[in-house]
């Protein structure tokens, strides 16, 4: 009878499996494994050291032969010990187990620009982008090379190469950006025209157009644009697009040709309106246009007295949702603001009504 439990209540203090992993972590003793230092002290300890590192390396790439990283950590050791014949040696050997992976291709390059063996690096460039030319990293850096050793042909040459390609757009922005960094304005013009006959799109010709409003033309910005109207089909061209001309003759100050923009835009048919179009990006930009520079038109008010008619029906079920107030009082503000450019009389009306939503 002694050995049976009499109380058997829940202890009242519970431990849990995270309060006792907590505690042995805190207990746990600080171990810190150093290696052992190992002095060299003459040549055949130098290379006794050398052959045992080299059969540790050896042996696990017959265990593994197919693990990169090893390869690649054994051809850096090599460079530690100024062997740079030897890394080579390992990074072809790696390249014939697998010559499509681009991590090789770049440690094998970047080693031998590190050690500035200019024509080694050069020629792994060549041969890396020649049996993987879809990989735009190889391209970025060989070209980067060129153009920091201050060869601007052959970094020209390299980019040519790659737009033979038919690279993405971001190959393209590199090439234009490459020449404008060496002041070659007119090059960079030549990419972008280049880039919207390769791929014409809304996005080529949008990029053509912003950087001729960079480069201070505005005739030939609006030239681009205009040519995009021109050579694509109406079902490819977004709204995006449309807004991005629009505000791009606001900015230049032409405020009627961007309301006939907006307003061509609107009446777009649905049929001729592309995938990705999105007509309520259209309407607020379009009425935000209208808060700066002009008037409420008939189909605005109408489509503010709906917005309000809305605000009041979901406060009118859940008086107390502060963000609907807020939204609504932003919409009221911005009127003000609009209303300022047209009659007195409407924007007191405006105010008043600000006025009433507080109270």
């Amino acid at each position: 009878m002694s050995g049976r439990v009499k109380n058997k209540a829940p202890n009242p203090r519970q431990i849990t499996a995270e309060q006792l992993l907590r505690e042995a972590w805190e207990r746990k003793e600080e171990t810190q494994t150093k290696v052992p230092l190992q002095t060299i002290n003459d040549a055949q300890e130098l290379r006794e050291y050398q052959h045992r590192r080299r059969k540790e390396f050896e042996d696990r790439l017959r265990m593994a032969r197919t693990n990169i990283p090893t390869w690649i950590n054994y051809a850096k050791w090599e460079v530690v010990q100024r062997e740079y014949t030897r890394a080579r040696s390992i990074f072809e050997r790696a390249l014939d187990i697998d010559y499509r992976n681009h991590s090789l291709w770049l440690a094998y390059a970047e080693m031998e620009m590190r050690h500035r063996f200019i024509n080694h690096a050069r020629n792994v460039w060549d041969r890396a982008t020649t049996l993987l030319p879809r990989v735009d990293q190889l391209w970025f850096k060989y070209a980067y090379m060129e153009e920091m050793l201050g060869r601007e042909d052959q970094a020209r040459a390299v980019f040519e190469r790659w737009m033979g390609w038919h690279p993405d757009e971001h190959a393209w922005v590199a090439f234009a950006r490459f020449e404008l960094r060496r002041g070659k304005v007119e090059n960079a013009r030549e990419v972008y025209r280049r880039f919207v006959k390769e791929s014409p799109a809304p996005s080529s010709f949008l990029r053509l157009a912003r950087f001729e409003e960079k480069s201070g033309i505005i005739s030939l910005s609006r030239l681009a644009y205009e040519d995009a109207l021109r050579v694509l089909p109406e079902d490819q061209l977004d709204s995006r697009f449309y807004i991005e001309f629009a505000k791009f003759e606001e900015r230049v100050g032409e405020f009627e040709r961007c309301r006939a923009i907006y307003s061509y835009a609107k009446s777009a048919s649905d049929s001729k309106r592309s995938v990705s179009w999105n007509a309520i990006d259209i309407d607020q930009s379009s009425a935000a246009f209208e808060r700066r520079h002009g008037s409420l038109s008939s189909t605005e008010r109408n489509l503010l007295e709906r917005k309000r008619g809305e605000f009041e029906e979901t406060l009118s079920e859940m008086p107390s949702d502060y963000d609907t107030w807020f939204r609504y009082l932003q919409m009221e503000q911005e009127m003000v603001q609009a209303t300022n450019r047209t009659s007195p009389v409407a924007q007191l009306e405006s105010i008043e009504r600000i006025r009433e939503l507080f109270c």
